[in-house]
């Protein structure tokens, strides 16, 4: 009676959610004002104030947005192959993809963090993570280019990732979903409680070069982990998780895994548990894993196999990881900007928790728990809370900050942004969105100094914003100029993918640094051609390497003749250009794959198996200069097994014959 009853007053509540998106507010044609398009403006020549960083979610890929133009700048690939530069597709970059499953060419990216320095974002580097296949990324911001992506054991579902430290000494990766860990993991689905287990990932980070090494894990009881973020200034050596399914349920988790009022945000003291693996404390485990990183100097990805991890068990070390009861199936869990307050937010709960810092760590001292979880300490509610929001909004999930002692909590059943004071917990202003709001973001907002100017709304349903496109349509990214007392929201703007969560920073931050091409003279690529007269065509048995330049507006050599049905061609192109934004595209006929797109100064490798004979076109696929139609040439493909000579030339004059 009990499950139904609540079976009952869960699906009332997200039938809410559902009809709220259907509904216009009666000021909706009001809702953006006149002298909006005047804040949002960014006029032609000139720079947006703020890269805005956006996980893609279902299309594994990061976007990169300007604001406040809500322009889309670039889709970094990253977890996904990308046929338009050929990522996962060239031969120096199918590396970045291999896992411990094999080649895994797509992922689920939700969450993103920006490299800080004292707290604050830094411009050096973004991470992603994958939910799916479980990893962490590292995206160069120089270059905007994925340069190692790690894999994580004992994991399943990377979710509360990949937050960081406030000097990035780690980034974290906690599991979503518990599965069996350890030697036997072929075990009854129902014996969840006994065998399946969380775990939480500290990922070292190289302070000058940024490469990833996973330090340890904490193997936690069968809950799942939602999001964390690490603490500031006085609680910089803690890390704060929320937790849900406490009730440790397998099924319908919809309805079994709400039954508890309170859930949980941990705790963890980072600095203990690295006093803990320096003193051997922790168990080796063997877990293989991969490591991808892709050097900048050869550029090319390389892929290695780690075969072990430190793991450390909480409950037999007592003193470093709590839990704190949380209302109710926590999303959300933020720091503010002082590192005081914990904010927990509850997808189910009528209010938001707001815990002290202070007051958790004179609960710990002072022992004032309510028994153990899993064989860990579990703090008193009471005596971690600082305070209550009462009645904020409908299905809180994610807080960021203004830097003026105030908070913004977005309301997924509601559908709205809610403003309200950390101090006095009351609440400020609200304003809707359109619709079912799940993350948002203020420049800095997570950050020990939040630039606080706009706050962006990603919303997961748009219904009537936009031009019908099917079934499915775009989703959408809101800006709110919070510069006043009040927000205002003064411009709507479709996303690719479905953004999860993003972070924005100014923009000298990074366009300072960014790489305009690659010296030609730095190339390591060990197929790369420096210059025309390096050019050539070489056999090695039933593989023919192609060393080819690019530069407005022919290729070298741009015809050849003498490969065979079978032949495994390889296309090295050098794009010899010298100057900003004139990449090259090279693309065969019958490839397989995809385009290789090359920037200056870069050397890429497409792959291609002809399969019949023929003459087959080769040609650039990036416009880059007014004879761009004329940069093409020829491939000619004899039988297998043909004595047709190999010979390359740009004009006949130039031919040159291969012995084979």
């Amino acid at each position: 009676m009990y499950n139904q009853k609540l079976a009952l007053l869960v699906a009332g509540f997200w039938g809410i959610s559902m009809a709220i998106p259907s509904c216009k507010p009666k000021n909706e044609t009001n809702v953006i004002s006149s002298g909006a398009a005047e804040k949002t403006y960014v006029a032609p020549g000139k720079y947006d104030e703020f890269y805005n960083f956006v996980s893609g979610g279902f299309n594994g890929q990061v976007s990169v947005y300007g604001l406040p133009s809500g322009r889309l700048l670039k889709i970094v690939p990253v977890f996904s192959v990308f046929p338009e530069n050929g990522y996962g597709y060239s031969e120096e970059t199918k590396a970045m993809l291999n896992t411990s499953h094999g080649f895994v060419p797509w992922d689920d990216q939700h969450h993103l963090e920006l490299s800080q320095k004292d707290g604050s974002p830094d411009g050096r580097w973004l991470f992603a993570n994958a939910n799916n296949t479980p990893r962490v990324a590292r995206i160069s911001l120089t270059t905007f280019k994925t340069e190692e992506i790690l894999e994580l054991p004992n994991s399943a579902g990377n979710h509360s990732s990949p937050f960081c430290t406030e000097n990035t000494e780690y980034i974290v990766a906690g599991t979503r979903f518990s599965v069996p860990v350890g030697d036997n993991q072929d075990v009854p689905i129902n014996s969840y409680k006994k065998n399946f287990h969380g775990t939480v990932s500290f990922i070292k980070v190289d302070s000058v070069s940024g490469r990833l090494s996973l330090a340890f894990q904490l193997l936690l009881p069968g809950v799942n982990f939602d999001l964390s973020h690490a603490g500031k200034g006085a609680s910089r050596d803690w890390f704060f998780f929320s937790c849900y399914n406490t009730e440790q349920a397998h099924t319908l988790l919809e309805v079994n895994a709400s039954q508890r009022d309170k859930d949980f945000i941990m705790a963890v003291n980072w600095r203990k548990a690295e006093e803990y693996v320096r003193d051997h404390k922790g168990t080796a485990s063997k877990a293989p894993y991969i490591h991808n990183i892709y050097n900048e100097k050869t550029q090319t990805a390389q892929t290695t196999t780690e075969n072990q991890v430190m793991v450390l068990d909480p409950a037999q070390l007592k003193d470093f990881v709590y839990f704190i009861p949380c209302p109710k199936s926590p999303h959300g869990c933020d720091v503010d900007p002082s590192g005081e307050y914990i904010v927990g937010s509850g997808k189910l709960a009528a209010l938001i928790p707001v815990f002290s810092f202070t007051k958790i760590q004179k609960a710990i001292g002072d022992r004032q728990f309510d028994g153990e979880y899993g064989g860990i300490p579990v703090i008193r509610y009471e005596a971690a809370l600082y305070g209550e929001v009462q009645k904020p909004g409908l299905g809180p999930l994610h807080t960021e900050f203004d830097g003026k002692g105030n908070a913004y909590t977005s309301f997924f059943v509601s559908s709205e942004v809610v403003k309200w004071n950390i101090k006095d917990l009351k609440v400020i202003d609200r304003k809707p969105t359109f619709y079912s709001v799940g993350h948002l973001c203020i420049p800095g907002g997570d950050s020990k100094h939040p630039y606080g100017k706009y706050l962006i709304a990603y919303n997961k349903i748009t219904k009537d914003r936009y031009l019908p496109t099917g079934p499915e349509l775009a989703q959408s990214a809101q800006l709110y100029d919070i510069s006043g007392d009040k927000m205002e929201m003064i411009l709507d703007f479709p996303t690719v993918g479905e953004p999860h969560y993003a972070q924005a920073l100014p923009a000298d931050l990074i366009s300072k640094n960014s790489v305009k091409y690659y010296k030609i003279e730095e190339n390591d690529n060990p197929y790369s051609s420096k210059g025309e007269k390096q050019a050539k065509v070489v056999r090695e048995g039933n593989k023919v390497h192609v060393y080819i330049t690019a530069i407005r507006s022919h290729f070298v050599p741009d015809n050849i003749e003498g490969v065979r049905v079978g032949d495994e061609v390889y296309f090295h192109v050098t794009n010899l250009e010298q100057d900003w934004d004139i990449p090259h595209g090279f693309a065969v006929k019958g490839a397989a794959n995809a385009e290789i797109l090359i920037m200056p100064g870069e050397t890429c490798t497409l792959k291609w198996t002809p399969t019949e004979p023929g003459v087959f076109p080769i040609y650039c696929t990036d416009f880059c200069s007014a004879l761009h139609q004329e940069m093409q040439g020829y491939v000619r493909v004899s039988k297998a097994g043909s004595n047709t000579p190999l010979i390359f030339s740009t004009n006949l004059a130039d031919s040159a014959v291969v012995k084979n």
